[in-house]
């Protein structure tokens, strides 16, 4: 007999709201408690049966899930947008939301997500700080170049950001006012702590025995770095999630929206929905693997020449996601195909294995015009005896196929 209570938890900053139903969908409670970990400790307590439960991915959700996952039987993050299209209604509550997501967990509709484990997510905050404080630091250089140039300050642009060579234009900067000189040696320091706290960061990522083989392994790669090496493994967490380049590709927002209807297609710009920082790292990455690879090298100048410079960037990055994943799979250091050993696709293709089709059902085709050539050639068409006009008494038709109709007598 089925004894378990399946719980929905609209979860937000202060507050989680939740529902528990039984396998028939009946109410058994329902309520709000505080998002704080004495309020989930309290809210344990009370369960009584074995219990099945999900809630929606969000900033809050990571700690939430792990608190409750010890607990549950089973416990899901659903994917936030999948969620809202299945439970899309004209109305909406914390309390309809709660609802929905238990009737979700009881019929097993829960779009789920992964979940990385708490020391990954661990170490992913480190290197997500560290980007940041990259970006501060290189915020901060634009700004000490745009003051100098602002007061008309001569600079060597190479030199700039040296220590000795800035502390010697600092002062013979005698006709920039004095609040001027103060704000640049302010900036100076605080430059020289950006750096100082992103190479700790990185040298703490770097000796981490979760990821010190990995990374090893994945920096054999052309153009693949130690920060990209670090990003790649943090972000995508279990490699084997995904079944093939094609969804890593997806991931990693290197393809593009697709829309198709009625049998037409239509491409739209890089989707929006992706793994933000991944995609910056190996867009960056992309623009250096043309450096030292060979092959990135070919295939960038193959694609710049039939499309443009950003469609060959974003090819090389795909490249590189195949690569990556490749080596994080088999564990093995990269290596290039041979010729001998190269698959039955075209090389540089990636895509998931096809689905078995649904039934066998034979489907009508359009007609085009070679299939209209075979079936002429096949069987002699009736001489035309005048324009527009054959000798079996039909007529020519506009149209796809060539198609003709019998003239009425």
């Amino acid at each position: 007999m089925n004894d378990f209570h399946y719980t929905g938890l609209d979860v937000h900053k202060k507050t989680i709201q939740y529902c528990t139903k039984l396998a028939d969908g009946e109410i058994m409670r329902e309520g709000r408690i505080q998002a704080t970990r004495a309020g989930l400790a309290e809210w344990i307590a009370r369960q009584s049966h074995p219990w099945k439960g999900a809630l929606e991915a969000t900033m809050f959700s990571a700690w939430i899930y792990d608190v409750l996952k010890p607990h549950a039987a089973e416990l899901k993050v659903a994917h936030p947008a999948m969620l809202k299209a299945i439970v899309a209604s004209k109305h909406a509550s914390d309390r309809l939301d709660a609802r929905k997501i238990a009737d979700l967990v009881r019929m097993d509709w829960i779009p789920k997500v992964w979940m990385a484990p708490p020391e990954i997510r661990s170490l992913r905050l480190l290197l997500r700080y560290r980007n940041l404080v990259v970006r501060q630091a290189t915020q901060t250089k634009n700004r000490i170049a745009s003051t100098l140039m602002e007061h008309g300050v001569e600079y060597s642009k190479d030199k700039l950001h040296g220590k000795r060579y800035f502390d010697d234009l600092l002062g013979r900067l005698d006709e920039v006012p004095a609040a001027v000189r103060s704000l640049l040696r302010t900036s100076r320091g605080s430059l020289e702590m950006f750096e100082s706290v992103q190479r700790m960061l990185l040298k703490r990522l770097r000796t981490d025995p979760l990821l010190a083989k990995r990374v090893q392994l994945l920096d054999t790669v052309p153009g693949v770095g130690e920060v990209t090496a670090l990003s790649w493994a943090l972000e995508i967490g279990d490699p084997q999630r995904f079944r093939c380049a094609a969804q890593a590709m997806s991931y990693c927002g290197l393809v593009a929206a697709l829309q198709e209807s009625a049998g037409k297609q239509y491409r739209q710009p890089l989707s929006k929905k992706r793994n933000a920082h991944l995609q910056t790292v190996l867009i960056e990455a992309a623009h250096f693997a043309v450096r030292y690879s060979p092959e990135m090298r070919a295939l960038s100048e193959q694609v710049e020449a039939k499309r443009h410079a950003g469609a060959a960037v974003i090819a090389v990055a795909r490249k590189l996601v195949s690569y990556l994943l490749a080596v994080d799979k088999s564990g093995q250091p990269f290596q290039i195909r041979t010729a001998t050993q190269a698959p039955g696709s075209p090389t540089g293709k990636a895509a998931c294995p096809p689905a078995p089709p649904i039934e066998a059902v034979p489907v009508a085709r359009r007609s085009s015009p070679s299939r209209v050539r075979k079936a002429a050639a096949a069987k002699p068409a009736a001489p035309w005896t005048a324009a527009g006009r054959r000798a079996d008494n039909r007529v020519a038709m506009g149209g796809s196929g060539g198609k003709a109709a019998r003239r009425p007598n």
